[in-house]
């Protein structure tokens, strides 16, 4: 029997690569995004109404049964401090990066408990772990990211559930390239030095690749990482071991 696999934006960037991943591996692969993507099954949900996350992981279930790994990869960039964040922007990042989730896991919970079988992977960041500068509200959604999948694995031990996140360091995505070009508009910085600093500011002297990150997350959900769960796993070039 297909394995099933339910994405949260799906539809480009580490999402794409993690749907591709899925593939290539045999699932049959559902990405949950505002836009449909070029590979996958596309189910059209705003991950920041739950009622819309709860229709959309039924559609799932109705039609393939089962769900048996679910990624959280919806996620919003914003750069400011404390004093600069709006109460309009702290709710956007929270309500993307987190209660998107929330809201995924739970509507997929009750299905996995039922199989006794499921894992959850959730995309956090190096900042799931470390501070950066200019990063208040972002920061704060990652450590979050990185909660959620510890006190999940605790919760669902019992049901066979294992969730983990995985930590990406600066990944080239159109996520990355929107924020570099908002930087370059505001400072007058030319964007190919400035890409070649982010480069540089990495152990390995590049930044990281869709792909690269997707192949921990599609490892996570397989039977190969049976005994992991709960634990936090970068993917960042040796960016938080310096």
């Amino acid at each position: 029997m297909k394995k099933v696999a339910v994405v949260t934006g799906g539809s480009a960037g580490i999402g794409l690569a993690v749907v591709d991943g899925f593939i290539a591996e045999g699932y049959t692969v559902y990405s949950l995004d505002i836009q449909q993507g070029p590979r996958g099954n596309w189910v059209d949900c705003n991950v920041t109404d739950s009622a819309a996350v709860n229709s959309a992981v039924n559609q799932v279930i109705s039609s393939e049964g089962q769900i048996d790994a679910l990624v959280c990869n919806a996620g919003v960039h914003f750069s400011s401090n404390i004093e600069n964040t709006s109460e309009e922007d702290f709710d956007r990042v929270m309500s993307i990066n987190v209660k998107g989730a929330y809201y995924a896991i739970r509507a997929c919970l009750p299905t996995m408990k039922a199989a006794k079988y499921g894992s959850i992977v959730l995309l956090g960041s190096d900042q799931c772990t470390i501070a950066k500068g200019n990063s208040f509200a972002y920061n704060l959604s990652k450590h979050a990211i990185a909660s959620m999948a510890k006190t999940t694995a605790l919760d669902y031990a019992q049901f066979n559930i294992r969730a983990n996140a995985v930590c990406a360091g600066t990944t080239e995505t159109p996520l990355y390239h929107k924020a570099i070009d908002a930087y370059c508009e505001r400072s007058g910085a030319d964007k190919e030095v400035v890409h070649k600093e982010e480069g540089n500011l990495q152990p390995l002297g590049r930044i990281a690749q869709p792909e690269e990150v997707a192949n921990m997350v599609v490892f996570l959900a397989s039977e190969k990482a049976s005994f992991i769960t709960g634990s936090l796993h970068a993917v960042d070039g040796g960016y938080t071991a310096q």
